[in-house]
C-alpha cells in the first residue's frame, strides 16, 4: 500500500475536501456572519452574564478544542487496535460536513443553534484530521513522507482556496444574483459542507486500510464490542503515557512543536484582526490577503518538501521558523496595505512548509502500528499550544495598549521552538521506533 499513486491521491483529496471548512467556515465567513447577522446589535445573556459575539465565538472554539484534547488519544488508540482508522475518519468527516451544511439554516437570532452546529462541525474537522494524519506513515515510506505530506497540504490549499473564492463571489455579487448578503453568506457556508462531503468520496473509494486480526483481552470478551474497543483504547493510552519516556526525542519534538506551532496558530488567528484594528485595512483587502495566503501556501508546501530532500527535514523546519521569526518582526513595522499583502505572501510561503514538514517529521518517528494513537497525541499538543499564544497576544495588547508589541512578542515562541528542535535527534527517535518499545 505504501507509495501507491491512487492511494496517495485519495488521501490528498481529503485535504482538498475538508479545507473548505477551514477557510470558509472557521477563518472566513462564519465569524463575521455570526457577529454581524446572527448576534448583530443585540447582547446575549447567559446565567445572568452578558456576552459579546467575540467572547461567545472564543468560548465555542475553546470548547471544541477541549473536547478534542480529551478524546483524541483514546480514539486514536481505539482505531489502531480495531484497524478502524478509515471508519473513524469517515464518521468524523461526514458528521462534520453534515453540521457544516446545516449552518445554512442559521438565521438572525439563532445564536445557540449556530454555536452548537459550529462546535459539532469543528469537532468533526479536528477529529477527522487525527485519523487522516495517521494514514501518512501507512501510505508513504520514510523517504517519501515529506513529499507526500507536502502534497496533501498543497491539495488542501488549492481546494480550500477555490471553495472560499466561490463563497466570496456569492457574497460580493449578491446584488447581481438578487439575494441578500446574509443569504449569500449562508449559501457559502452550506456549500462548504457539501464540498467537504462530496470530495471525501475520493477518499472513500481510493484509500484502504490494511486489516489485522485484533484479539480482545479476555476481561473484555463479554463486553459489547464498541465499549470493549474504547476500553482497550483507554488502556493503551494510559500505557503510552506511562512509557512515553522511552521516546525521549519524540517528546522533545512535541514540546518544540508546541512552542513554535503556538506562534504559527497565533499569527493565523490574529492576522485579520491585526490588519483591521491596528492597520485600519478594508475587509476586501483582508479577504484578498487570505486568498493570496491559500495560493502561496500550496507552493510553499511543495517547495519546502523539496528543500527537505536536500537539507533533511529538521533543517528545513528550522529554516521555516527563521522566516516565521522575521515575519513577526516585519509585522511590527508595517503600516500600508502593500506591506500587509507582502506579509501575506511570506506567511503563505512558510505556512505550508512548516505544517507539512512537522507532520511528516513526526510521522517518521512514531510506531506505524500505533499511528492513530500517536497522532492523537500530536493533536493534543497542537490544540494545547493554540491556547497560550492568543492569550499572550491579548495580555500584552491589554497591558501595553499595543498590538504591535503583541505581534512582535511571538518571536520568543519561534526562537524557543527552534532551540528545542535543535536538540532533537531523529535518528535515536527512529531507533526507538524500530525497537518496538511499545
Amino acid at each position: 500500500m505504501q507509495n501507491d499513486r491512487k492511494t496517495i491521491f485519495g488521501w490528498c483529496m481529503y485535504d482538498w475536501a475538508n479545507s473548505a471548512y477551514a477557510t470558509t467556515v472557521l477563518a472566513g465567513l462564519l465569524p463575521a456572519y455570526f457577529a454581524d447577522a446572527v448576534v448583530g446589535e443585540r447582547s446575549v445573556t447567559l446565567a445572568g452574564s452578558t456576552y459579546s459575539a467575540t467572547s461567545l465565538w472564543g468560548f465555542s472554539v475553546s470548547a471544541a478544542a477541549l473536547i478534542a484534547f480529551l478524546i483524541a488519544p483514546v480514539l486514536g488508540a481505539t482505531a489502531d487496535f480495531s484497524t478502524a482508522k478509515k471508519r473513524f475518519l469517515l464518521a468524523f468527516a461526514y458528521g462534520g460536513a453534515l453540521f457544516t451544511t446545516l449552518l445554512f439554516f442559521c438565521r438572525e437570532g439563532d445564536v445557540a443553534m449556530t454555536l452548537i452546529f459550529f462546535v459539532i462541525a469543528q469537532l468533526g474537522f479536528v477529529g477527522g484530521n487525527v485519523f487522516y494524519d495517521a494514514f501518512l506513515p501507512v501510505i508513504a515510506s520514510d523517504d517519501t513522507m515529506d513529499r507526500v505530506s507536502g502534497r496533501g497540504y498543497a491539495y488542501g490549499y488549492v481546494g480550500g482556496g477555490l471553495q472560499f473564492a466561490i463563497a466570496l463571489g456569492l457574497v460580493a455579487g449578491h446584488d447581481a444574483l438578487g439575494i441578500s448578503q446574509a443569504f449569500a453568506a449562508r449559501m457559502g457556508l452550506g456549500l462548504a459542507g457539501l464540498w467537504w462531503a462530496g470530495f471525501t468520496l475520493f477518499t472513500v473509494v481510493l484509500v484502504h486500510e490494511p486489516q489485522a486480526v485484533a484479539t480482545l483481552p479476555a476481561r473484555y470478551a463479554r463486553w459489547p464490542r464498541p465499549a470493549a474497543y474504547l476500553a482497550v483504547g483507554l488502556s493503551r493510552t494510559l500505557s503510552t503515557l506511562q512509557r512515553i519516556r522511552r521516546f525521549r526525542h519524540l517528546v522533545l519534538f512535541l514540546v518544540a512543536f508546541m512552542l513554535y506551532n503556538d506562534g504559527i496558530q497565533t499569527v493565523i488567528a490574529m492576522a485579520t484582526i491585526y490588519g483591521k484594528d491596528e492597520l485600519q485595512l478594508s475587509t476586501n483587502t483582508l479577504m484578498a490577503t487570505l486568498l493570496i495566503i491559500q495560493a502561496v501556501a500550496m507552493v510553499g508546501a511543495v517547495l519546502f518538501s523539496r528543500i527537505a530532500q536536500h537539507t533533511g527535514t529538521k533543517p528545513a523546519v528550522i529554516i521555516s521558523l527563521v522566516i516565521w521569526s522575521l515575519v513577526v518582526l516585519y509585522a511590527y513595522f508595517i503600516h500600508s496595505q502593500t506591506e500587509y499583502l507582502i506579509l501575506g505572501v511570506v506567511v503563505g510561503l512558510v505556512l505550508g512548509g512548516s505544517q507539512a514538514l512537522s507532520r511528516s517529521y513526526y510521522g517518521a518517528m512514531i510506531p506505524q502500528h500505533a499511528s492513530a494513537e500517536f497522532y492523537g497525541f500530536y493533536t493534543v499538543f497542537s490544540k494545547f499550544s493554540a491556547i497560550w499564544g492568543p492569550l499572550q497576544f491579548a495580555l500584552i495588547d491589554k497591558v501595553f495598549g499595543s498590538a504591535r508589541l503583541a505581534i512582535v512578542s511571538l518571536v520568543v515562541l519561534f526562537i524557543g521552538g527552534m532551540i528545542l528542535l535543535a536538540f532533537v535527534d531523529d535518528q535515536q527517535a527512529r531507533q526507538a521506533r524500530l525497537e518496538e518499545a511499545f
